[in-house]
């Protein structure tokens, strides 16, 4: 399985992070999400999941930052469509970002669903896992990464794994 997504100069393009337009921001963060393109996926995939992390988070907050779980996206989509976190939510299940962890006390406005990079220090490298899946995962809008990680166990079908730069 292959994924992509559009890049600029080799970075995320900045109406999905730190320089969103205006009208793509809730609480001051960046809520629009990138189109991902998906290639040959399983034929017997049944759904996907995505995981958006950014590990060079750590030395800045001390973790590694969620900014985006999502699963039972239709495996018909061969493109997880631009936006699609606000105006697909319908359609799939989103799990808590980093927003909603005790340590952050984020707006609940943005606790769920894609919340764009915003790298205060210099640029991150953000991590994109796709996940094909054998069926649709038994898991609730806000669950917790955790325990996607255990309800996928034995259900992965093929993934894949694309680094993804953002600016400062």
């Amino acid at each position: 399985m292959k994924i992509s997504v559009p890049l600029i100069n080799g970075l995320l393009p900045d109406q999905y992070g730190k320089y969103a337009p205006t009208a793509d921001l809730l609480a001051d963060h960046p809520v629009h999400s990138f189109p991902i393109d998906i290639t040959e996926a399983p034929a017997a995939t049944k759904a996907y999941a995505l995981v958006f992390i950014d590990y060079d988070s750590t030395p800045v907050c001390g973790f590694t930052w969620i900014h985006w779980l999502a699963t039972n996206l239709p495996a018909t989509w061969t493109q997880i469509p631009d936006d699609a976190s606000r105006k697909l939510a319908d359609q799939f299940v989103q799990g808590n970002n980093s927003n909603a962890g005790s340590l952050v006390n984020g707006d609940p406005q943005i606790t769920t669903g894609y919340v764009g990079p915003q790298p205060p220090d210099q640029n991150h490298d953000y991590t994109l896992t796709v996940y094909a899946l054998d069926q649709e995962l038994p898991l609730s809008e806000g669950y917790w990464l955790n325990e996607f990680i255990k309800a996928a166990q034995g259900h992965i079908l093929a993934k894949a794994k694309l680094t993804i730069p953002s600016r400062a």
